[in-house]
């Protein structure tokens, strides 16, 4: 019954910068670390940030200084700023709950997954 709702994405231009925000219901939410994930077409899914239930943030290199990853756990949200937005930023974002309130990386780790929304940059 956990239930993940990414929304926010849209088109932009390069340099430009979107706030994506994933509302959840159904856990604990402070209980569960949070993190962003992305796939381009033809591409696997891959790793964006996450977030700790207090906050600390782990990015992945292609993103770290464009991005911030927040929360609120009083509205059971977590939000993605990116800043900067390079066309090859252009995929569906997904959200997803890790299994501990700890930072995790990898897919496995995590539990609960949102539909995704989609971004595109355009050049």
């Amino acid at each position: 019954q956990v239930q993940l709702v990414e929304s926010g994405g849209g088109l932009v231009q390069a340099g430009g910068s979107l706030r994506l925000s994933c509302a959840a219901s159904g856990l604990i939410f402070s209980r569960h670390g949070m993190g962003w994930f992305r796939r381009a077409p033809g591409k696997e899914r891959e790793f964006v940030g996450a977030i700790s239930w207090n906050d600390n943030t782990y990015y992945a290199d292609s993103v770290k200084g464009r991005f911030t990853i927040s929360r609120d756990n009083a509205e059971n949200t977590v939000f993605l700023q990116m800043n900067s937005l390079k066309p090859e930023d252009t995929a569906v974002y997904y959200c997803a709950a890790a299994r501990n309130p700890l930072i995790a990386t990898m897919a496995a780790d995590f539990g609960s997954w949102g539909q995704g929304t989609q971004v595109t940059v355009s050049s």
